[in-house]
């Protein structure tokens, strides 16, 4: 069985914690996690299965570590790899950019060929607009720390689910 590989960017360490809750999910026998600031693109190549992470920072921007990196993704063969995102961001403070960064990264990714897994429905969330939401979902698991930190847990646990049966694991 090959091995998914979780990158991530952080700022305030949520990011972080949430990808290592995802890793205990899937088995951290199955899952590498990166931190994003200390990778190459070469890292990518090691994995058909990825798994992004990102907040949303400021008004609807990339994290300072996925923003010096975003150029670099231009550089790294994603056809064939299959795509699952989870961001984290602020609903109520930010309720016109909520989950931009999964967005941003997601239409990127999506163009150099990787094949997106892991939609996520928007009920439950209250926000204005998002570059996260595809056909009426998010195009991943969409967390809030600051607003519904009470539900990460179960969200976690209900999409690892999804992504291990979109990954086939």
């Amino acid at each position: 069985m090959s091995k998914i590989g979780l990158f991530y960017g952080t700022q305030t360490g949520k990011t972080e914690s949430i990808a290592s809750m995802i890793q205990e999910q899937l088995g951290t026998d199955l899952v590498d996690i990166h931190e994003i600031a200390d990778v190459t693109g070469d890292d990518f190549s090691d994995y058909q299965d990825l798994i992004i992470g990102a907040p949303t920072w400021n008004v609807g921007e990339l994290s300072s570590d996925w923003e010096d990196f975003f150029s670099d993704l231009d550089d790294i063969d994603f056809t064939g790899k299959t795509v699952a995102y989870f961001g984290v961001g602020d609903q109520t403070g930010y309720p016109d950019s909520f989950m931009d960064a999964i967005g941003i990264l997601e239409e990127k990714i999506s163009a150099l060929g990787g094949k997106t897994v892991g939609a996520w429905p928007t009920d439950g969330y209250d926000f204005n607009e998002s570059r996260g939401v595809r056909d009426g979902k998010f195009i991943g698991l969409a967390l809030d720390e600051d607003n519904q930190g009470d539900l990460t847990e179960s969200r976690i646990k209900t999409w690892s689910g999804q992504v291990k049966q979109a990954f086939g694991v």
